[in-house]
């Protein structure tokens, strides 16, 4: 069994709150850990740091990462002011899992961005976002809508020389956000057939296994034909983590 680490989700201190009062809490969105137990492996919550453990010892822990959907990426973290408040994202968790990604690439331990993972990793490495879709690429298909939330599908087209080359395929659709600028050593693996917009990324090295996704498969049904096939991203994730561990 697999030590998969999935990077937390932040409620940040908040005296108004009903429960734990001023405290910040860290979560995970249950689909997602269901998605890695689905595959048999064992999926950890990894917490903050403290003054007892460094980054690289939670990492040396676990033997592949995820980073998860949920919220914005900080405009500030890519050297942008907000266009809007609601825009201005979680700066601390991009700093938290900045350090996460940059110490798994480190040690060699393969990392899956979905949704604001496949965001923060292009980011982390020198890249740009759009901090609202409709508002900077008008031209955009519509990629969220709060109403039909995951049910929201369109079509990607994956490029021929792509890891995975499907070709083109359905795919849920829930953010408003997405990669502007391509960080450095990154390659596009998918694009959004109608409008461009970057679907897929990953990196170009041979020594380190990052890959990113802007869609949700943990979201899906998994007996839904018509959406590509959402065992075959974490596959391609496993693969890696399994050819790491058998390395090391």
């Amino acid at each position: 069994m697999l030590k998969i680490g999935i990077s937390s989700c932040f409620f940040h201190p908040d005296i108004t709150r009903p429960i734990f009062k001023g405290k910040r809490l860290l979560y995970i969105e249950e689909c997602m850990t269901h998605y890695v137990m689905g595959t048999g492996n064992f999926p950890i919550l990894i917490p903050t740091l403290n003054e007892n453990l460094k980054v690289s010892d939670l990492v040396r822990e676990i033997d592949g990462l995820v980073l998860h959907g949920g919220s914005d990426v900080s405009p500030i973290s890519y050297g942008e002011t907000p266009l809007k408040p609601e825009w201005s994202g979680d700066y601390f968790r991009d700093v938290y899992e900045t350090k996460l990604l940059r110490e798994c690439i480190k040690q060699n331990k393969p990392v899956l961005g979905i949704c604001r993972g496949i965001q923060l990793v292009n980011v982390a490495f020198g890249g740009t976002l759009y901090q609202d879709i409709e508002t900077e690429k008008p031209d955009a298909i519509i990629h969220r809508n709060w109403d039909i939330y995951e049910n929201l599908v369109h079509e990607i087209t994956f490029q021929k020389d792509s890891i995975l080359n499907y070709g083109i395929v359905q795919v849920n659709s829930v953010h408003h956000q997405a990669i502007k600028l391509l960080g450095n050593n990154l390659v596009v693996e998918a694009i959004s057939s109608s409008d461009g917009i970057i679907e897929a990324i990953r990196t170009d090295s041979h020594t380190s296994f990052v890959y990113g996704i802007q869609w949700h498969p943990e979201f899906q049904d998994k007996e839904d034909k018509s959406l590509f096939n959402r065992d075959i991203i974490f596959n391609l994730f496993l693969d890696e983590v399994k050819k790491n561990k058998t390395l090391s």
